[in-house]
């Protein structure tokens, strides 16, 4: 039966839920060995936001030290590790390419160092007209729009050279600056793409052109923190995650440089070790339950990526991504939204799962942000998964997100440590069986 949109069954499971653990949520104890408690939570919070850590960016030592004390966190929470794997760190390697030196000509004209850029995954790459064949030659003309060609061919399977008019210069020189750091991948097979701002009149039909480009490879090692929960149903899994990396050190702000990242994203790790504790003090769930932290979220989502690969997202039942639930949203206080509600009923369950007077989840206020594409949920949702991120800062406004100022001491406590009990709350008819949110259409993910 339905009544106004949600079952007899999910209602009354939610009622005897909310009979046990109402109090539990504001303060009172429930029965369960780990509770969600706010003095753990600000321990850890503390910990992954302090300065020692200096931002916790990809690459650095200061993130290795992060993933040592997330697995110690696993480890005494008595989670099990991820098959195949020694320990709760999840290893992969990325290779990174900086152009070292370009050098050619175009005609009778020399090549500018400045006058190109591209995705270069080669230690060398040699292209001349008259190998026109091995690599597809494009263009983009003074009367057509730069970045709509740039967004179709920056994502080239294939090996291509794009001339640009030279009436681009202004609009080329922006996104030369912006693109020539250096390009990363975790593929040993990669396709070059390469942008060149060509002299006036200059046709590649008509004109013969050398282009010699040089890297530096360097490889670098990243890794996940996962760890999991066997279920009754090996092979049916509920996904709590955030990522563990931030942006660094920065330019100087009244003295300070160290962006620490305690809302984005210490508050989202925060949850996911409390989660870890909390579920693995629990009788043996139905279904299985992982708990992973991703590593360079900020760089471009690489260690979801990673993520992704080893698993056989079918078996994926739900993904709670938890990212930035350190701040009130505009509504106020015990209050949540998710990305990318209207995608699947994983919203609609989790709004289902306590009366308003509790805990509200809704969907994401702030479509225009495309929040449903910038967080590490946006790489299982394109196989299907439900996978959403849970936040609850107002981002349009924060004046903290991204800056130095984004400390231990912007964050909202005891908000942050009722969002988690919420979100563990939300969870239970998932991680029982009785409730499985429809799958994303892999088709509708750009």
């Amino acid at each position: 039966m339905i009544i106004h949109g949600r079952s007899m069954k999910t209602i009354r499971y939610s009622l005897l839920f909310t009979i046990m653990c109402v109090g539990w949520l504001f303060g009172a104890s429930c029965a369960q060995e780990h509770p969600i408690e706010v003095e753990k939570t600000t321990e850890l919070l503390a910990y992954l936001a302090a300065d020692e850590l200096k931002g916790r960016q990809a690459f650095s030592q200061e993130i290795v030290t992060v993933e040592e004390f997330i697995a110690q966190e696993f480890n005494q929470a008595g989670l099990k590790k991820l098959p195949e794997l020694p320990g709760f760190r999840q290893e992969f390697s990325i290779s990174e390419y900086k152009i070292r030196r370009a050098e050619g000509s175009l005609g009778e004209v020399p090549l500018a160092s400045n006058a190109l850029f591209g995705r270069v995954y080669s230690d060398s790459l040699h292209w001349t007209s008259e190998q026109i064949g091995s690599f597809k030659i494009h263009s983009i003309g003074a009367d057509e729009s730069f970045r709509a060609r740039f967004n179709e061919f920056s994502s080239s399977a294939e090996a291509s050279l794009i001339f640009v008019n030279a009436d681009h210069s202004e609009i080329f020189s922006r996104y030369q600056q912006y693109y020539s750091r250096p390009s990363r991948t975790m593929k040993s097979v990669n396709t070059d793409v390469v942008f060149v701002l060509a002299p006036e009149r200059f046709n590649p039909q008509d004109h013969a052109f050398d282009l010699r480009i040089y890297t530096d490879k360097t490889e670098h090692r990243l890794a996940n923190v996962a760890g999991y929960i066997p279920g009754k149903r090996n092979d049916e899994i509920i996904l709590f995650s955030a990522h563990h990396d931030h942006i660094g050190i920065r330019t100087a702000v009244e003295g300070d440089s160290i962006a620490n990242g305690a809302n984005d994203n210490a508050s989202g790790v925060t949850a996911v070790i409390q989660l870890a504790h909390h579920f693995a003090s629990q009788p043996t769930p139905e279904r299985s339950i992982y708990f992973v932290t991703f590593t360079a979220e900020e760089m471009g989502g690489y260690g979801s990526q990673y993520f992704s690969e080893q698993l056989n997202p079918e078996q994926i039942v739900a993904m709670f991504n938890i990212e930035m639930i350190g701040k009130p949203a505009v509504s106020g206080p015990n209050s949540a939204w998710i990305t990318g509600y209207e995608r699947s009923t994983f919203g609609q369950i989790l709004t289902d799962s306590a009366p308003d007077s509790i805990y509200t989840f809704y969907a994401d206020p702030y479509p225009k942000q495309n929040l449903f594409y910038r967080s590490d949920n946006r790489t299982l949702a394109r196989l299907g998964v439900p996978a959403h991120s849970i936040s609850t800062t107002p981002i349009d406004v924060d004046p903290d997100y991204h800056q130095v100022s984004d400390e231990f001491d912007t964050i909202n406590l005891n908000h942050l440590n009722n969002t988690i009990k919420a979100i563990a709350r939300a969870a239970i008819g998932m991680i029982s069986g009785e409730q499985t949110p429809s799958r994303i259409d892999p088709a509708t993910v750009d």
